[in-house]
């Protein structure tokens, strides 16, 4: 092992380059544009796969953006271990929010900014070099390993279940290592054990064909934004009660143990806020800060537009208003569940004079839940505790990541998560960034998981 961790250390400067490489690809799924940079993000981490010494490596077509896999499959009796992740990122809007350049790699107070590297490139080149470190120092490693590494999860993960589906065989695991995590902070390690599913829509009203002069018919015809914004503003209470019928009706209660426990992390929920220069806490004030944003579902309006929004004035009554929406879901809601409801509620709103569409605007992802007493959960929490110099608090994750659920439908798979990403750290914000002790921590860290895995009966 001592052979492993020189390696990782004296390797450390190569890794950054390859990481700043990484990193200065603009691999954003949700833009048709910046599909070759998807392609190019995952063409870069086959050459760094095949480098390290992992094999079969391919790049797999989709209906959308690629799949890479790669494994290493020569200790036999030994678990496998299938580590997922993704190589996609958000978009860098509003571009000139950022300290520096989005896709710039830029190294200031001992933190990485750029796009991607909290979420999750860093988490997943981490894993990498804690394969290679092994490969290239003993020749082996612990345990077998598989790679499937996504340029779709930011996009909802689309046509991630037709290609597990179709390659069951090759993907056959004792359990996934789910790289797109993080810890709850510096100094405090913890074990995410839920993730909440994800429903997204667009809503379009329409109130004519065309715009209009506002003095002209100023009073006759309804404006299409005004429309959009009363039926938004009835989905909500001033309190951020979703008032969608049905939509808590398959929502697990919280106990009143678990209640109490989450509330002492409130503090944790303050800092975070602040962390985005909010102004104050806000939501259902039955529920506290934490076990909202863990194990309560939520309807978030993304995105609003509609009529004249350039420079000057422009007297018009739009005819045209579009909205997105999201809505976190909890166990045990179903996201095409969910969907129809807010479906027969928007359309059931439409005033006579407006049109209203409304259309799916990504996959749906179901939550997932995690036994913490699973195995490789233990032992990623053995890690942890040797690490951190405490044990892992058991935490919920308030975002999605549908290739859990995925991972559980079709292969029967849990999925224990493992990364070193932070909640301050402006994930799909401007100036993201990734602290740079946690990059030489994370591929540590994963070369001890797949020790302490190998050692597991």
């Amino acid at each position: 092992m001592a052979g492993v961790m020189d390696y990782l250390d004296s390797h450390s400067e190569r890794f950054m380059t390859d990481l700043a490489d990484l990193l200065a690809i603009p691999s954003i799924s949700t833009a048709s544009a910046h599909r070759a940079d998807v392609l190019a993000a995952a063409e870069l981490t086959a050459r760094y796969l095949s480098r390290s010494g992992l094999e079969h490596v391919a790049i797999l077509d989709t209906a959308g953006h690629p799949v890479l896999v790669a494994d290493w499959l020569h200790a036999p009796g030994r678990p496998t271990l299938l580590l997922y992740g993704h190589l996609d990122v958000q978009p860098a809007d509003p571009e000139g929010e950022w300290t520096s350049p989005p896709f710039q790699p830029t190294v200031r107070e001992g933190r990485l900014f750029a796009r991607g590297a909290a979420d999750t490139k860093a988490n997943v080149l981490s894993a990498l070099w804690a394969c290679e470190a092994y490969l290239q120092s003993e020749g082996r490693l612990p345990v077998n390993v598989r790679f499937l590494l996504e340029c779709e999860e930011e996009v909802g993960s689309p046509s991630l279940r037709q290609l597990v589906r179709s390659r069951r065989q090759e993907l056959l695991a004792s359990a996934v290592i789910n790289l797109d995590a993080g810890q709850l902070a510096e100094d405090q390690p913890g074990l995410t054990t839920s993730y909440r599913g994800l429903v997204g829509l667009e809503v379009e009203v329409r109130t004519a064909e065309t715009d209009a002069h506002s003095g002209g018919l100023g009073g006759l015809i309804a404006n299409a934004a005004m429309t959009l914004a009363h039926l938004l503003a009835r989905l909500q209470d001033d309190e951020g009660r979703v008032l969608v019928p049905g939509f808590y009706d398959q929502v697990r209660p919280i106990p009143p143990d678990q209640a109490r426990e989450l509330a002492t992390l409130g503090p944790g929920a303050e800092r975070l806020a602040q962390g985005v220069g909010a102004r104050g806490l806000w939501g259902d004030p039955a529920h506290g800060p934490v076990a909202r944003n863990w194990l309560r579902p939520t309807l978030e309006v993304n995105g609003i537009w509609g009529g004249f929004q350039g420079e000057g004035s422009k007297t018009v009554i739009p005819a045209v208003a579009r909205a997105k929406i999201t809505c976190r879901l909890v166990a045990d809601q179903e996201p095409e569940r969910v969907f129809t409801l807010l479906e027969e509620t928007i359309r059931g709103m439409a005033p006579p004079y407006a049109t209203v569409r409304v259309r799916a605007t990504s996959g749906f992802a179901t939550p997932y839940h995690l036994d913490p007493a699973h195995p490789v959960a233990r032992s990623a929490a053995k890690v942890l505790t040797g690490l951190y110099g405490r044990p892992p608090l058991e935490v919920g994750a308030g975002g999605s990541v549908p290739a859990t659920a995925i991972f559980k439908e079709e292969l029967g798979l849990d999925s224990v998560a493992f990364g070193f990403a932070l909640p301050d750290e402006h994930v799909h914000a401007a100036d993201e960034f990734f602290r740079l002790a946690d990059l030489r921590r994370g591929r540590q860290a994963v070369a001890l998981l797949l020790q302490e895995v190998a050692a597991q009966p």
